[in-house]
């Protein structure tokens, strides 16, 4: 894999090497997928105001996550099932963060439990959660999360209902017989079956509560005190609202383009809710980074850092935990160079004066 000098260049060896329905779930958005294409598209539509003769011979990318210092702020989002990729599935995904002395959020779908993967050894992991209509079940997830030494959870809030992924209707996608949701194990929450369409879809219709509202964001707080980040925010009205409800942070996410198609892209998205959060907790970017210069795009615009899903599911599947690694390897090395190369040494100095967006009114560039 010396060869690989991009994060895209991964997804195509997943498409050779991953079965047709797995590497279509990973890979696929919904219906016309036109979110999916403009979550990458969006960042061709920001470029850079460089500033030059600044110091840059030493770089600080170290940054904190609701104070949990790390390298960088180049995270891992959830993805579900993992081990469809590599056999070692989210124990590689772990090691590969922990090197990386960064950040790892676990899938409620994911295929290690909880338990397996605090086995991996120490690192700042969150847990996301999707809320099922069985609320016990909730509390033993949380709880159990809580005891495996997790720091978060990452509430999942876009999903009501699986989005209308096309793919894996055609496929009929279903888990392959060999691996289980195993945060669900022993929990009696009946079988990812194959069905006529997606038997995610269908098990996601069974158990996940469509009636979650913000007063089950209150309530989640009373059962834990974890601090809980709202994933799945698009508007300034919920980003006020995340806020008034106690959230101690906010993921700007579109769930990779998998649930409503024609939603704007994330980094489009950011700045509103941004602005609506006015500060009192930070804010995430989650869908579409593929290069150091989206992370800096992401970071002009106010996001508190980033998180990658999909390159961590190729790379995986690619090489395994070492594909993880030179992922964010190179997400990191890419990013201090675009600082460097716009005259940044730290986090803080990255500013909205370092970039213009087509969607900027006209202006005056600032007086000095």
């Amino acid at each position: 894999m010396d060869q690989i000098t991009n994060v895209m260049e991964y997804k195509e060896i997943a498409r050779q090497k991953l079965p047709k329905m797995v590497y279509d779930y990973y890979a696929s958005g919904a219906e016309d997928q036109w979110t999916l294409k403009e979550n990458r598209n969006a960042f061709s539509r920001i470029l850079f105001r460089p500033r030059i003769l600044i110091d840059v011979s030493k770089i600080d990318m170290s940054t904190t996550v609701l104070g949990f210092k790390i390298s960088m702020p180049i995270m891992i989002a959830p993805t579900a099932m993992q081990k469809m990729a590599h056999p070692e599935g989210e124990y590689a995904t772990a090691r590969a963060a922990s090197a990386a002395d960064t950040i790892m959020i676990l899938s409620s779908w994911a295929t290690s439990s909880v338990e397996e993967v605090a086995s991996t050894g120490s690192g700042i992991r969150f847990f996301q959660l999707y809320v099922l209509k069985d609320r016990n079940v909730v509390v033993q997830l949380v709880r159990r999360a809580e005891r495996a030494g997790f720091k978060a959870i990452a509430l999942t809030v876009d999903t009501p209902r699986l989005g209308r992924r096309e793919a894996d209707i055609k496929n009929r996608f279903t888990l392959p017989p060999h691996l289980t949701l195993k945060n669900y194990e022993g929990l009696d929450l009946g079988k990812l079956d194959r069905t006529d369409g997606s038997g995610l879809a269908s098990y996601a219709a069974e158990q996940v509560d469509q009636s979650l509202s913000w007063k089950d964001v209150k309530w989640l707080q009373t059962i834990t005190s974890l601090p809980i980040l709202v994933k799945g925010v698009l508007t300034a009205e919920d980003a006020r609202l995340a806020v008034q409800n106690g959230a101690a942070g906010i993921i700007v996410s579109n769930h990779g383009a998998r649930q409503l198609d024609y939603v704007p892209s994330t980094i489009m998205a950011l700045e509103e809710v941004v602005k609506a959060a006015q500060g009192r907790v930070p804010v995430f970017l989650d869908g579409g980074v593929r290069r150091g210069t989206d992370v800096f795009k992401a970071m002009a615009l106010g996001a508190s850092g980033i998180f990658i899903g999909r390159p961590v599911l190729f790379s995986l599947a690619a090489d395994g935990e070492a594909g993880v690694r030179k992922v964010l390897q190179m997400l990191r090395d890419e990013f201090e160079l675009t600082m460097a190369l716009s005259g940044c040494r730290s986090l803080k100095e990255i500013s909205r004066h370092h970039i213009v967006t087509d969607w900027d009114a006209p202006r005056v560039a600032p007086r000095l």
